[in-house]
């Protein structure tokens, strides 16, 4: 894997693909070759899918269930744009990856955490990002931003409730706890700009020269 793989983790409304798109700007002005792309998503296959898990009644799929669509969509994206990108050198940019498996299904939805680790061991692999950014926001302002985004069609998880919310935001903090060498907490808090200047800080800490 020759290129680097950056993915954007965090609750509701925390500003994570605001984010990531004006890294992308930034990194593209500075000459590099970057990917942007989502989960669920990333290919055909995948937005649908996605449309699948977004929507709908809250009690539409359980956490399991909606582990296994993750990882259908998660399989396709690896093969037809996560790797080839990065065997290219491209930075690969994704809003999402295996983290929000492991947080909005496993910890916050509590599925059984042999299932993830088995998918995420079989589909993920040696496929892990080089540093994941988790943007971290009081659940109640995270909701507050989403519904201004005026998207209710895509509003299944945001409508599962604050202590749900809540349990995400725990979540996610203790995955910065776990792995502090990949992970790295950003205040989500602030300006725009605010948030990008702390992104760029710990960008820069793994970003290939040239």
């Amino acid at each position: 894997m020759s290129g680097l793989f950056i993915t954007f983790e965090g609750g509701e409304g925390t500003g994570k693909s605001t984010q990531l798109h004006r890294l992308a700007l930034r990194l593209m002005a500075a000459g590099r070759q970057v990917v942007e792309t989502r989960e669920p998503g990333g290919t055909p296959d995948g937005e649908l899918i996605r449309s699948l898990l977004v929507t709908g009644d809250v009690g539409r799929w359980t956490a399991p269930a909606e582990a296994l669509l993750n990882y259908v969509a998660r399989e396709a994206h690896l093969v037809q744009v996560i790797r080839p990108a990065l065997a290219a050198g491209k930075i690969v940019l994704c809003d999402r990856f295996m983290d929000s498996t492991r947080v909005y299904q496993g910890y916050a939805g509590r599925c059984p955490p042999e299932l993830i680790s088995a998918l995420e061991n079989t589909i993920v692999g040696s496929t892990k990002p080089n540093l994941t950014l988790v943007f971290d926001l009081d659940p109640t302002q995270g909701l507050a931003r989403a519904g201004d985004r005026g998207n209710a069609e895509e509003s299944r998880y945001e409508r599962k409730g604050l202590d749900y919310h809540r349990r995400l935001r725990e979540g996610f903090r203790e995955l910065v706890k776990s792995e502090p060498e990949r992970c790295r907490l950003i205040d989500a808090g602030g300006t725009a700009d605010e948030v990008e200047a702390r992104v760029w800080n710990e960008v820069t800490k793994v970003l290939p020269r040239g």
